[in-house]
């Protein structure tokens, strides 16, 4: 059993696996050692961990993982084996989240091109293309956006997500939200069509927290069931398994 531990801007996700199956998985604002503990308690089959952190706090929660009794990969796009080839530029500022889901991607969806589009704090869209990471590119989330408009203006209120598709908002709190996710929305079908007119075999993938929003409103997209930085993860942890 392994255990992958994936910390991003806003919370941290830890999925306990058995091979490519996941048996439990939980988030939480940050990772404590009596978190890890309890999981170790729980599943004493738990022999190896990797860990990505987009925060900066990686080599910490390692060693937090290491301390609980767990052989612990840290994750580092710039110097971790992967069985993909990376052609970013900056490998050392590449979010660690962005690498394992473009190798999540490719594993999962072999021999096609792949865009990946992560709606989490930060949208990112990114590209698997020749069997490479080539990159991609990234936007404000969709609570990073309300937030903005909160934050940057004297009166606009601070509103969120929402399943209501209107084509347009009869009051302040509609037309903030209407404005936001159509917003979102159009960002998002502009890249889905252009990379789809290139090849119709390539696959366009949905993940992160607000994916579900979106899917519905914008056609010839898979939602991932199994979260690609997740599985990109244990994959990466399976092909450095001779480091254990």
């Amino acid at each position: 059993m392994k255990l992958i531990v994936d910390i991003g801007n806003s919370r941290a996700k830890v999925v306990v696996m058995r091979g490519s199956e996941v048996v439990k998985s939980l988030t939480t604002e940050s990772l404590a050692k009596a978190d890890i503990e309890a999981l170790v308690g729980q599943y004493p089959a738990l022999r190896r961990a990797i860990v990505a952190s987009t925060r900066g706090d990686g080599d910490r929660v390692t060693e937090v993982v290491r301390s609980a009794g767990i052989e612990a990969l840290h994750f580092n796009p710039a110097t971790t084996p992967i069985p993909l080839e990376n052609r970013y530029l900056t490998p050392a500022t590449l979010g660690p989240d962005r690498l394992a889901a473009a190798v999540g991607a490719s594993a999962l969806y072999p021999n096609r091109d792949v865009m990946i589009v992560d709606f989490g704090t930060a949208i990112t869209i990114d590209y698997v293309v020749g069997g490479a990471f080539v990159g991609g590119n990234i936007s404000p989330g969709v609570t990073t956006r309300f937030r903005a408009l909160a934050d940057y203006t004297a009166r606009l209120p601070l509103c969120s997500a929402t399943e209501q598709v209107l084509e347009y908002g009869r009051t302040t709190q509609e037309a903030i939200e209407q404005g936001v996710m159509r917003g979102v929305e159009q960002e998002i079908k502009g890249y889905v069509e252009s990379f789809l007119a290139k090849n119709c075999e390539n696959c366009t993938i949905f993940t992160g927290g607000d994916a579900k929003y979106f899917v519905k409103r914008i056609k010839n997209a898979i939602f991932a069931d199994c979260e690609p930085v997740v599985y990109g993860l244990s994959t990466i942890l399976e092909y450095n398994a001779e480091k254990f």
